[in-house]
């Protein structure tokens, strides 16, 4: 398992930004192996890990530590692909929120966590702990947001208040100057807060037989992306997220999938020869390789965010899957040079 990919639109709004700034982006693509047909390749994507190393590739190159908000001044509904065409054309801004969030998997994946619409609440996931890798993905995912809503309603859409997970940044007075409101740091979620009526605005290409007709095609392409998963990725979906919490038992995971327990036993057995507990197992291995090879998570993190007991029962599982210490292994993966 990895932790994730997303679709190679989402670079659109990176190349613009660096060109507004005066910048070459085809230099720094190449060099984490983005070549103009991957950007032209219909359904194209690209791991989490390569979009965080480039984007902060991108902030070094640009000596802008904002830069993810400027990306996502830089940003189009046509980004987001078919979900968010169809958000262009719903009948309100609330709708448009709710395709977005409903259709998200067309899109991007993260298996730690997905993003939310609780009215007035648009909520995004990032993978956490926060470092220079990944806090320009928050900013660009929410400053996306406020651009969308603001196209769709040519500015008429108002955040009443902003709420970010990490602490507050050098740049920190951006933020207000952007969001137009309060901008508040060290919060439980990342999210805008809108005010209630912006949400019932209606976007100013709304269309509602051609919304209809693209919520077929969503519907359509998330059922042929989704009905030849197994049994264990939906297992593994429904793990992922919880395993630094509470991890559900499999009577918990199986009535999520609406099936018995016994079933849910029985058709691991069959489909995949596994326990529940090795997919457990598995996915904590899987992913401790990822964020120890793709990512500068520090190792104490790593074993939190992988639901370990302490440091040091991680380092002692880590060593029994690779023969190695975690801390060896990374050291290993730099001097190798890998683009995730």
């Amino acid at each position: 398992m990895k932790l994730g990919d997303l679709s190679v639109g989402f670079l659109y709004s990176l190349q613009a930004t660096l060109r507004s700034l005066g910048h070459d982006p085809d230099p720094l693509l190449q060099r984490y192996r983005i070549t103009p047909a991957l950007l032209n390749q219909a359904g194209a994507r690209i791991s989490i890990p390569r979009f965080m190393r480039l984007g902060h590739a991108a902030i070094q190159l640009s000596g802008r530590a904002d830069f993810g908000l400027l990306m996502g001044l830089h940003s189009q509904p046509a980004h987001l692909g078919l979900p968010g065409i169809t958000a262009q054309c719903a009948p309100s801004l609330g709708q448009a929120f709710d395709v977005l969030v409903r259709f998200e998997r067309l899109i991007s994946q993260n298996y730690r966590g997905h993003s939310s619409f609780l009215p007035p609440a648009t909520r995004f996931y990032s993978i956490s702990p926060y470092n220079a890798f990944n806090l320009f993905v928050v900013d660009s995912a929410l400053a996306s947001r406020l651009q969308l809503a603001r196209q769709l309603t040519v500015g008429a859409a108002r955040v009443r208040e902003v709420h970010i997970e990490f602490p507050a940044p050098d740049y920190a007075d951006r933020y207000e100057a952007l969001f137009g409101c309060p901008v508040l740091f060290e919060q439980e979620h990342n999210q805008l807060l809108w005010e209630p009526a912006s949400l019932e605005l209606p976007p100013v290409q709304q269309a509602a037989t051609t919304h209809a007709q693209l919520l077929e095609l969503c519907h359509g392409q998330l059922q042929e992306l989704t009905r030849h998963r197994r049994l264990r990725e939906r297992v593994e979906e429904i793990v992922s997220p919880q395993l630094h919490s509470r991890l559900p038992t499999l009577d918990e995971v199986a009535r999520q999938l609406g099936l018995p327990g016994w079933t849910l036993r029985r058709r691991l057995k069959i489909e995949d020869g596994t326990r529940f507990q090795d997919i457990i197992d598995d996915i904590r291995r899987d992913l401790a390789l990822s964020y120890i090879r793709d990512t500068e998570t520090a190792l104490g993190e790593v074993s939190f965010l992988l639901g370990f007991s302490s440091p040091a029962a991680f380092q002692r599982a880590f060593k029994r899957w690779t023969g190695v210490a975690p801390g060896q292994f990374r050291r290993q993966g730099r001097e190798g040079h890998r683009v995730p």
